[in-house]
Parts: structure tokens; sequence; C-alpha cells
């Protein structure tokens, strides 16, 4: 293993005996036989198929390490007779593709391949790495790989790559984890911020903190030793100082919720009684038929699933069976199905039927899961809720029709004849009333906010999902404009960060002695290290790198 840069000297040392996750899950029993036990030395050139997991014409097999170049020639044999034999010495050109053929150990070709080599320090990992770009399928990359294990290669761990790449200098930890975040994203602006991270965003913002800290903290020790021959400590210029980095840090943590909402994404259950148009909602809102509709009552018997994007966040709606006293058994277990995904959702949209407004039967649902409100001893909801009025349209007619406007078109057969309308309260939300009256005091506390929605005409929907994001916490998310975001290993270092700057801004409100300023500058140093990777162990490198995947 090459020398570490500067910045990662601390990491190599802690890392130096990183244990071998066990990886050889991929390959049979004999295979693992065959592949040998050779240690966990980082040393040691590895191999792993990089290609995702689904079949496609091209299956790539990346080596790395000293020895990849002679497992290369071992086992490669370039095409119409322009090269060496297997087995005879033979060093390609760094970032040259060769066409050849894979050669097993008695000779018979596995695979027409092309090879590409890109040789130490200019590969991903900072060591010699070749690339075997294969036939698709299971079988042929599958022999090949094996081959390369057969020639002295050892199965690599997940983010065993990566892990030399950061361990040799070429990337920092935080780009480390962008990498994994980049394989992962499930929007483009999931993507968009993990490129920001993966070009030094984050890595870059961190060590400028933390030079500041190591700056201040230099200082401090300098005047613990030598304070006589040094001009008195300008107390002013420490406190702007010291709020400058709580605001940088302060910044970064505050990227954080978006972060995890482009990672995670967001469960959001629409619950409410038979019949008020929870399964349109979901087909409106996904531009799909996943959900049957119907006028019959209790059509949806489970739960049925879609997926969206709201400004790049994955949103996953869940369409949940009507909440009533079932006679029928299935349905009887779909509504409780329904009542356990409504308390497992992070987002619960209630919706009601705009013509009937607030009913007796929603009322006692309501009080079944938010007994008498939100923080009630029988509450069983924890996640904020909207309150969706859904057939606005079909409330608009009726109002048309009883203003005697005769040219206005005829209302549905599902319109009321109670005269039912529709009022902003002076929140600017939706209030339904009806014959039953507003929405009462107590159920309409429970929301965040009311808002009328038609899924037959699309009125509303589009302020439904700005409500959803707002109440995810990140109202200004944008599709391809999100930089950067910290993820929860990072936050929590970040936090311990913001908090030992606060007692050091404290301890100089207090008039208290340097030496307890250096105490909390110290674990503010070591926090931001942490982001870095500047100061890392062993543990938090097993714990960032055994969620990567084998090859990556």
């Amino acid at each position: 293993m090459s020398s570490l840069a500067g910045r990662n000297a601390p990491a190599q040392t802690a890392a130096a005996a990183h244990r071998q996750t066990d990886a050889t899950a991929v390959l049979q029993p004999a295979d693992n036989a065959a592949a040998g036990n050779q240690g966990s030395a980082d040393t040691d050139t590895i191999a792993a198929i990089v290609t995702g997991a689904q079949q496609g014409s091209v299956a790539i097999i990346r080596l790395s390490g000293t020895d990849a170049v002679h497992i290369a020639g071992e086992i490669f044999c370039r095409s119409a007779a322009k090269g060496p034999s297997p087995g005879a010495s033979w060093r390609p050109k760094t970032h040259r593709v060769y066409h050849g053929h894979v050669l097993a150990a008695a000779g018979n070709i596995l695979d027409e391949v092309l090879l590409l080599a890109m040789l130490a320090p200019k590969s991903y990992t900072a060591e010699d790495v070749i690339e075997l770009h294969c036939h698709g399928g299971s079988v042929c990359v599958r022999r090949v790989l094996q081959r390369c294990l057969e020639a002295g290669a050892r199965l690599a761990a997940p983010g065993e790559f990566t892990l030399r790449a950061f361990l040799n200098g070429r990337l920092d930890l935080a780009q480390a984890e962008s990498v994994a975040q980049l394989v992962d994203a499930r929007t483009a602006a999931a993507a968009d911020s993990a490129l920001g991270g993966l070009a030094g965003g984050i890595g870059s913002a961190v060590s400028t903190m933390r030079h500041e800290t190591l700056e201040l903290l230099a200082e401090l020790e300098a005047r613990l030793d030598f304070d006589e021959d040094l001009p008195t400590l300008d107390i002013e210029e420490w406190r702007r100082r010291i709020g400058r980095l709580q605001g940088d840090v302060s910044a970064a943590l505050a990227t954080a919720r978006q972060g995890q909402l482009l990672r995670k994404g967001l469960q959001v259950a629409l619950v409410g009684r038979p019949n008020v148009g929870k399964s349109s909602i979901l087909n409106s809102w996904s531009g799909t038929d996943r959900a049957i509709v119907t006028e019959i009552a209790g059509t949806t018997r489970d739960i049925v699933e879609a997926g969206v994007v709201i400004s790049g966040v994955p949103v996953t709606l869940l369409d949940t069976a009507g909440l009533r006293d079932a006679a029928d058994v299935v349905e009887r277990i779909g509504v409780e199905r329904s009542r356990a995904a409504a308390q497992a959702a992070d987002i619960v949209i209630w919706v009601i039927d705009s013509q009937a407004g607030w009913t007796g039967e929603d009322d006692l649902l309501f009080h079944a899961l938010w007994g008498e409100g939100p923080g009630s001893a029988t509450c069983r909801l924890q996640a904020p809720a909207l309150l969706a009025c859904n057939k606005c349209d079909l409330v608009q007619h009726a109002a048309t029709m009883q203003l005697g406007h005769t040219d206005a078109p005829q209302s549905s057969s599902r319109s009321s004849s109670d005269g039912a309308s529709s009022t902003a309260d002076s929140r600017g939300s939706a209030r339904s009333s009806s014959g039953n009256g507003s929405v009462p005091e107590c159920p309409e506390a429970a929301f965040k906010q009311v808002l009328r929605v038609s899924a037959a005409t699309g009125a509303g929907m589009q302020e439904l999902q700005e409500a959803v994001l707002a109440l995810a916490g990140s109202p200004g998310m944008a599709a391809g404009g999100m930089s950067w975001a910290v993820n929860e290993r990072q936050a929590e270092a970040l936090l311990r960060a913001q908090e030992a700057l606060a007692a050091v801004a404290d301890s100089m409100a207090a008039q208290l002695p340097i030496d307890f300023w250096t105490i909390d500058l110290r674990t503010a140093l070591r926090a931001l290290g942490e982001v870095s990777g500047e100061e890392v162990s062993e543990d938090v490198l097993d714990n960032v790198f055994s969620r990567f995947c084998i090859g990556k």
C-alpha cells in the first residue's frame, strides 16, 4: 500500500489492521477454497465484479493492488498474436485499452474481453488497476473472476476499493461517503447532491473550519508557554473568530435534513373513511392507474403503493383501505393494516369528501387515532398530518347551480343536494362546510394545513405536494439545484464541534483561564477531523465502508 497523503496519515495508523469483511458469499463453496485465505493485509491485490446485479451486455471485473498487472499477464492473451502469451512478463501502458482473451490454466478460452489498464498513481485507488470488460451474464463474468482469484487475487470486501482510495489520499472520507450516496441515489437531486460532495464540497468546507480551529488552538498553546512575550490577547477579535466558526458549522448542519430527505425519502399515508377519493388522489399524484377506483365503498382492501418525486425527494404514497368497522374479514384486515401504515408513516394525509364535509363517521375515526387530539394520552399517530378536502370541483358545481347559472355544466351524480360549499379561513387554508358544519376545532387543530383538492381535475394537487414538502422540513428544495448535504454521521460530528465551540464562547464570557478554552477547541478540532477523515478511528472506517456494495 502506498503511503498516505499528509491529511490522511492518522487514518492510515487507525486502519492499518482494517479487518477483511467476509465478502465471499458471491462464490460457491468450491470457489471459496480456490480463492484461498490470503489474509487481510491492505497490500493484497483485490478483485471484484464492479457492475450492477442486473444482467447487461457487458460486465466489468476490477483488480487493484501491487500484483494487478502481474495477474493480468498470467490470464490475458492479446489478440492476433500481437503480444506475449499468458505467463510472460508484460506491462501495459497506462490508460490504454487492449483486446484479447482470458484463458484458463489449461489454456482454453474463458471469454473474449477488453482490458483497460490504469497504473498508479493515476487510478481510482492510486494503485495499479486493471479492468476486464467481459460479456454480460453470470457465466462469463464469474468464470473470469474465478480465474483472477486462482492467479493470486483476493475477493474484495464491501467498499474496499474506495477504502484504499481514502487510505492512499485519493479521496477524503466525506468524498468516499459521497461515492456510496451517488450509487444509491434514487433521484436526480440526490445524485446532484452526492456529486457535490464527491467534488470535495463537504471536505473542503470542513477542512477550512478545521484549519481555522487549529490556528486558534496553536495561538492559545503558544500563550500558555510564552504569554509574556506576546501582545495582549484581543478578546473582541477572538469572539468574532469563534462566532464565524460557529456560523460555518451551523450552515453545514443546516443541510442535514435535506440530505436525509434525498437519501431516505418519505412515506406518506392517505387515510380516511371509504369512498372519499384516496385512490383517486394516489392515481392523480402518481400519473398511474395503480389503485382501483369505483363508486363502491371499501374497494381498496390492502395497501397500494406508488412512488413519486417531489422536488427531488423520493416519496412513497400509501393508499390505505377506508377506515370503518367492516363486517367482511378481508376488509377488516385491510383496515388494521391501514391503521398500522398511518402510525408508521412520516406524514399522514387525512382525506374527506368536500360534499359531505366532516361527518360523524370522520369524528369517530379521528378520535380512534388521535384521541382528544395531538399530545393526548390516547393519541396513536405521531406523524404530522394534513387535511385534504377532496372533490372540491363538485362542490363548486353545486354552488354554481344554486346561484342560478343555467349555463353551468351539470354536476356529477356524486354531487350533494345539501348545498355544500367551501370557505377559506384567515390562514388561507380551506374549510369544507355542509349540513354538518365546519371542521370541528379539535380535529382541525391536529392538522398542520387544510387544503381543497380535486383528484379528478388536478386542482390543488400542486399545493398539496408543496405542503407535504414543507411539512417534511425542506420547503426550498428544487431538483437540479441541490448542493452537497451532510449525512447522519457527519452531522453528529458537526454537532459535537458546535457544542465545543459554544463552550469556548461561554468560557470567554465567563473570563475563565485560556486552559479551559484549549480543552474545548481540541474537542472541536477532533470532531471536525472525523468529518473529513483527518482524525478517524478504525471503528468509524468499519462502520462507513461496511455499508458499501462489493465492487465499490
